[in-house]
């Protein structure tokens, strides 16, 4: 019996709750499937950090995933919205919103990201696929993101200052 669109959104409402509230990585591994493979996969150039560019492969894997992600990042304030449930194919697609903060050099970012989130006839998750702001992480990641808001940031001072003289 295919799944309800209600017990989709509900399903994936409840994984997004579980991960905004800071639920352990081994407590996450419990919302994927293991009739099939899961993956975890976060879009974007391998070389930014180590959980980006990759795919994570079966229940371990998905399990280093967000180990990775716990002993990199922390996170606040984070919220979904804009849910879209695809019934027949089992997919939700939603948008978070979260302050991140990289954890080895304390800078901080507002970032707006994308799920889309896979699901098996129990309504566990077979495919976590995350679009998000690996530049911002990236840059966090180096202790270079406030340098570089600073540089954005001077040239308008510094036009303000001029035309207000």
């Amino acid at each position: 019996m295919p799944a309800t669109r209600q017990a989709l959104l509900q399903a994936a409402e409840h994984f997004c709750t579980a991960f905004a509230s800071n639920t352990p990585a081994e407590e996450l591994v419990s919302f994927f499937s293991t009739l099939y493979e899961p993956t975890a996969l976060e879009y974007g150039e391998p070389a930014l950090a180590p959980f980006i560019g990759r795919p994570f492969v079966g229940r371990a894997a998905v399990l280093k995933y967000f180990e990775l992600l716990a002993s990199l990042l922390t996170y606040e304030n984070m919220d979904f919205a804009g849910f879209v449930v695809d019934a027949e194919a089992r997919k939700v697609a939603c948008r978070g919103r979260a302050v991140f903060q990289w954890r080895s050099t304390g800078q901080s970012w507002d970032e707006t990201f994308a799920y889309l989130i896979d699901f098996d006839d129990e309504l566990k998750v077979t495919d976590y696929q995350v679009w998000a702001d690996s530049g911002a992480a990236y840059l966090a990641s180096q202790g270079a993101l406030d340098e570089l808001r600073e540089k954005v940031k001077t040239p308008k001072k510094d036009t303000e200052q001029k035309k207000g003289s």
